[in-house]
């Protein structure tokens, strides 16, 4: 196969968000690397499944060797993966500030330094990570601290690095969901997490999808964040 059809690589690629965003690139012919913690391999040789947990460098080297030796290339990496615990802020324990840290802000350092370095070589390429509408818009009765933390520290590093890299044709952006209906919230919850939004209803997995897929073709666009939240980010 040629080393001319784009290659990307996708963490937390195991269920909801991540899952979809594996089919939408693979619908645009993309090859991808799947990554997450439980990931099954893939009878689809387009897709590489890489197991393992993204906060370990070790694992974010896999990855890379893997696109690499396998693919040739890397054009785009979304980084997806991420924890959230919804404690009010006295009751994390140091524990869960491990946990949250090692997924959202060292797997995102990872991969994204390693796949940078590759996208350098290329003269080309486009990184977005989804972070959270709760670090523009807190929402009395969801604690989130430390998604606001690690997640508000993404987007803040995204505008940096979309300045940095802009000359070398590298574009870094980021999507700021609302509440997505994926398998991590139950259908008894759907009512009232709907009320949380201006729209009156919760965002679906292809809201985000279609979201990240624009930004991936818009070449004018870098350093961006774009909130996919039914209006929760500006205002309630």
């Amino acid at each position: 196969m040629s080393n001319q059809q784009k290659v990307a690589v996708i963490t937390g690629a195991s269920q909801g968000i991540g899952a979809g965003l594996v089919k939408a690139f693979r619908d645009r012919n993309y090859r991808v690397v799947a990554n997450s913690r439980s990931i099954k391999p893939s009878s689809d040789p387009d897709v590489i499944a890489v197991a393992g947990d993204i906060g370990d460098r070790a694992v974010a080297e896999r990855i890379v060797k893997e696109a690499l030796s396998r693919f040739g290339r890397i054009d785009t990496l979304v980084n997806n993966a991420g924890i959230f615990v919804a404690k009010p802020f006295t009751a994390y324990t140091a524990e869960d500030y491990a946990d949250v840290l090692s997924v959202n802000v060292n797997g995102f350092f990872h991969i994204t330094q390693l796949a940078l370095a590759e996208m350098e070589k290329q003269g080309s390429g486009h990184i977005v990570s989804i972070t959270t509408s709760l670090v523009d818009h807190a929402i009395d009765g969801v604690p989130s601290v430390l998604a606001s933390l690690t997640k508000g520290g993404i987007n803040a590093a995204t505008k940096s690095l979309a300045i940095e890299y802009a000359k070398r044709g590298i574009r870094v952006n980021a999507v700021a969901p609302g509440i997505i209906k994926t398998p991590m919230h139950t259908p008894e919850t759907h009512a009232g997490l709907a009320g949380l939004h201006p729209v009156g209803r919760m965002g679906e997995i292809s809201d985000i999808t279609d979201a990240v897929i624009y930004l991936d073709s818009a070449g004018f666009v870098t350093g961006e964040i774009l909130h996919v939240d039914g209006g929760q980010s500006a205002g309630h």
